[in-house]
């Protein structure tokens, strides 16, 4: 081989290794840690079945947080409800303050027991 069929090759193996390190670098910008600065938190979640799920999830920061009680299965995304940022206890358990804060947006007398005949 001639120093010139070798050029390309080198070249190609210069751009194969400077693909680890613009990954690196690109996790280290603004631009590629959206998430992590604090847009985007799951709070608590809630499983119903084995493919279905409750999310609570806050979204944006400072005074425009907002949560977002979401339902959740293998085909689609849904918000079923809207509130302001609640408290957390740090002492309570995972599913404790996820199932209280639902406890309180349910209407007083609202059957919780899923049951047609739970009254």
């Amino acid at each position: 081989m001639s120093g010139s069929a070798l050029t390309p090759l080198l070249g190609f193996i210069a751009v194969i290794a400077l693909i680890p390190v613009a990954l690196w670098l690109l996790k280290r910008t603004p631009i590629g840690a959206g998430a992590a600065h604090g847009v985007l938190r799951t709070v608590a979640m809630l499983p119903v079945s084995a493919n279905q799920k409750l999310l609570a999830v806050e979204v944006g920061s400072g005074d425009e947080r907002r949560w977002l009680v979401l339902g959740v299965s293998p085909g689609s995304i849904h918000t079923l409800h809207t509130m302001a940022p609640q408290p957390i206890d740090a002492a309570a358990p995972v599913a404790g303050p996820f199932a209280q804060l639902l406890a309180r947006q349910l209407p007083r007398g609202a059957d919780t027991s899923g049951g047609p005949d739970a009254h």
